[in-house]
Order: C-alpha cells, then structure tokens, then sequence
C-alpha cells in the first residue's frame, strides 16, 4: 500500500487557522446538543476531507463545522487524535476513490448529531442513480477484547485492532444516517455501512441508521461497546452480524428488508459466528439483543419468491461485483456463538432461527446448557420455524450441519419451542399487529397496535443477562413501546427514501 507522508497539519500550514471556542455542553441522550468541543480544536478548512489516496492521516484535534462536504480516499483518524463532526453535517463519500472514514484504535471521532439536525454520511452520486456501495463506510476501531488477537478489516484498510481494555473510548456516534455504503474492494470483500473492530464499552453509539449497505448493516469484531436505537433498513446482507467474541449489550433496534435485494452468502436478520473457524476460542461472541424487531421479505412483499430470479436487486443492483442471492434466517446463530437474543420479534423469513453446529462446533449445547438464550421471543409468517443446516430450508433434525433426519423436527425448532423459553411462532405476519408491518410510506411507524400480543408484558427481564442497569426495563416486545407517534424513536432523524433526497 503506498502511504502518504503528508497530514492535514501540512494541509493546515498553508490556511488560515480558526480557533474555535468551546460554546456547548452535552445533555441528556432525549435532548441532545451535540459534541463538546475543546477550545484548542482546529476548524477544518475546506469542504474536502482526504486527497483521494489510500493514507490519508488527521492528526490532532479537528471540528467539522456544520456544512457539505466530500470525503475521498481512506481517511484515518490516527492514535491520539479527535475529530468532533457538528450536527447537520453532509458529508458525501466519493465513489471514485472509495471513500472510507476510520477512527484508529486510540483515535476517536466525536459525531453526535442531534433528532432535529442528524449527521449524514451518504452517496456522492446525484439522487436517482445512487447504489449500494456507492463509497466505503464509517470504520471504528479499538483496544477492546476480541478473541483473535490482533485484527485488520477485510478489504485492504491497514488499520489493526484489538488489545486488552474492553473500556477503551472510541468517541461518540449519534444521530447518524449512513448511506449507500459498502465498496467491494474485493470479491466478498466489501465494508458494513457500520464496521466495529474491537470497540469498547467507554464508546457512545446510539441513534444509527444504516441504508442500502453493500454488505452487513452492522458487524462487529470482537469489542464490547453497548448500543441503543439502532435502524438496519434494505441492506445487502446481514442485519446484525456478530464475531470474534463481542459482548456488547443492543436495545431498540430495527431492521427491515427489501424483498428484492439480498446476498449470495444469504441474508439474515442476525448472523452470529464466535470466530470463521467455528472454534471455542474465548471470550466467546455472547451479544445480548433485547427489544429487536425484525421484518423480512415475507412481511415486506406477499409475493414474494425466495429464487434469484425474483430477487433481482430491485433496480438497486450496483453492478459492482456483489452478488445477489436469497433469504434464510431471522436468525442465524452458529460456529460456537453464545448469542443471545431476548424480548425480540422477527417476522417474514423464510426460516425463523438457525442453531447450527457447523465446523464441528457445539453451538446446539450452549443452546442446552444455558449458554445461549432465545427467550420472550415472537415469530410470524415464517415459511418453517427452525433449521439447522445452511441451504437447506428443512425443518429436520442435524447435528452436525451435515445429516438431516427427516423424521424429526430441527433443533432449532424444538428449542425455540421450548416451554421454558416463552416464545411464541404465529401463522401470519398480520398476527403481530404492527401498525405499517409493509410499510412504503416515506416516515413508516412499525410500533404494535393497542391490541398486539407484543404489549403489556411482565417478566421479560428476568434472565440473569437482562439485570443490568443500562437495560430499560419495559413491559413489551420488538423495538417500539406502541404505534404512537410519541413512542416512535425513529421520528424527526431517519429517512426512508435517501434515493431522491437531494443533499
């Protein structure tokens, strides 16, 4: 990789250097003000952020002030560095260079917008003709625990990760759409809308929304940092992926699928591995999700085929080399994970849950020895409930991910059934009763109506994993307390037609 000498110290040499005085404090996640920004801080000068290369380094301490900008090549916020990103920010990642933005571990970015002026990290290319893909992505990486050692993204970013300190503080990420993201820089090697390597718990990360991701919405790698409010809307693959032993606590998340789009390596909804080679490396991939709702093809399309034919990108295709493929899982928990997934409900997937122990894992034992929880849970419209082969779509029993016996139901499905674990599997998507379950409209409300079986719930918090304070403890399951325009955490920050918004 050719690396570039000079930084934006250099760039700055030649500017004039604004001062900018510190005029704001933080408040309270319901009211936010935006970053608190130190008064030695540097204005960045210019609209352009990066020179188009492979290495370019921000070092010291930068404010974004409120404005467009465009962002080229593989920008890096170095080790020791901080750059505070203003609410209302643009920031265009341009396509030609594949426009990355990386926190380095030790280095933090501080992009906390607020509901009424979030932060936008989008496509460059003119409204109408954006894809997925369209640019790199937002990367943080840190010195949080994984279970690989030292790690680098996939893709070519030089970026390692991964230490010791599962409190390390990468910076703040609120309020933030991030679009059109996920350049292959490789075949199957493109980068999330949202990449975590190795983020720890001292990193604020809440209010995200991920839209048309070339790859995962979100994935993790390792790392232990907690996230609250969370939008995976049309991506290419995963919604929430897990790896190489993340521990992090999730609540309120959303994610909703595009019947026509989906991966070669088939989407889910979660994907949970505790490392690629399935060993019983610690610490093991243990993520807590609670109050998640989950609404696949099925719940987005009535007609819709789970062939590569029918799912043909939906005019979304980048033409990029990324592969369309078909839909699986809700979720898909396999390779040793210790995933955990509580108070959750997904519906309109072709297959509801998948404990699988491939790679001569034991994925299905956790699952038996109280290792890995999926409890207070509600499917819907699911073709099968359960499988535990991949590819295969059978509701039959394997324990090797290998052999299936058709004369017994997959584990996966007796598991989830399980009495003790209160979950409940209803016929059709309508069941749940979600205000707009399929919905188009440009502000969808996916909150439960007064008399959805989601609400008015108690004891959903009773597991061992669940008591702890940063949880809030409420009486319903899925993301949104009720369909009222009040209950809608979504409202005012997110949108749903980033395809013709003209930035």
């Amino acid at each position: 990789m050719k690396m570039k000498t000079s930084t934006m110290n250099i760039v700055l040499a030649i500017a004039t250097v604004v001062t900018l005085a510190t005029g704001c404090s933080k408040s309270s996640d319901s009211t936010p003000s935006g970053p608190v920004i130190p008064g030695d801080a540097t204005t960045w000068v210019g609209t352009t952020i990066g020179d188009g290369s492979d290495a370019f380094e921000i070092k010291g301490k930068y404010v974004i002030k409120k404005g467009t900008y465009s962002l080229k090549g593989w920008v890096y916020v170095v080790s020791g560095s901080q750059l505070y990103i203003e609410p209302g920010t643009i920031i265009k990642g341009d396509k030609a260079t594949k426009a990355t933005l990386i926190a380095e571990p030790g280095g933090q970015i501080f992009a906390e917008g607020t509901a009424a002026e979030p932060i936008v990290m989008t496509s460059a290319q003119a409204p109408g003709s954006r894809k997925p893909g369209d640019w790199g992505g937002l990367v943080v990486c840190g010195n949080a625990v994984n279970n690989q050692g030292q790690m680098t993204i996939e893709g070519g970013l030089r970026t390692v990760f991964g230490g010791t300190n599962n409190a390390d503080n990468s910076g703040v990420y609120s309020y933030i759409r991030i679009e059109f993201a996920g350049y292959p820089y490789a075949t199957d090697q493109e980068i999330n809308g949202m990449t975590l390597g190795s983020v720890g718990s001292g990193t604020t990360v809440n209010h995200i929304q991920v839209s048309y991701s070339n790859d995962d919405s979100y994935e993790w790698f390792g790392g232990s940092v907690n996230c609250k409010y969370l939008v995976a809307y049309h991506g290419w693959d995963d919604d929430f992926d897990t790896d190489d032993g993340f521990s992090g606590n999730m609540q309120f998340l959303l994610g909703v699928r595009d019947p026509k789009i989906a991966d070669l390596s088939l989407s889910n909804g979660f994907e949970s591995d505790n490392n690629a080679s399935g060993s019983a490396a610690t610490p093991f991939t243990s993520a807590v999700f609670s109050n998640v709702t989950l609404i696949g093809p099925i719940g987005q399309d009535a007609n819709f085929a789970n062939t590569t034919n029918y799912i043909d990108g939906g005019g979304m295709n980048p033409n990029n080399g990324s592969r369309l493929g078909q839909f699986q899982a809700g979720a898909q928990i396999r390779r040793n994970s210790h995933e955990n997934i509580f108070n959750t409900v997904i519906a309109g997937y072709p297959v509801g849950l998948i404990v699988e122990n491939d790679k001569g894992s034991a994925t299905q034992s956790a699952a038996t020895n109280g290792n890995l929880f999926v409890m207070n849970d509600y499917f819907a419209g699911m073709t099968i409930i359960g499988s535990d082969k991949n590819k295969t779509w059978l509701d039959q029993l394997s324990t090797d991910a290998t052999t299936l016996d058709p004369n017994q139901l997959s584990f996966s499905h007796t598991f989830f059934m399980l009495p003790a674990n209160a979950n409940d599997s209803l016929g059709f998507v309508a069941d749940i009763k979600l205000n707009q379950p399929n919905s188009t409209v440009s502000n969808p409300n996916y909150g439960p109506t007064a008399s959805s079986p989601l609400i008015g719930h108690s004891n959903l918090f009773s597991n061992s994993l669940l008591q702890n304070s940063w949880f809030d403890q409420v009486n319903y399951v899925g993301a949104f307390k009720s369909d009222a325009d009040a209950d809608n955490w979504m409202k005012g920050w997110t949108n749903f037609d980033p395809q013709n918004t003209v930035y």
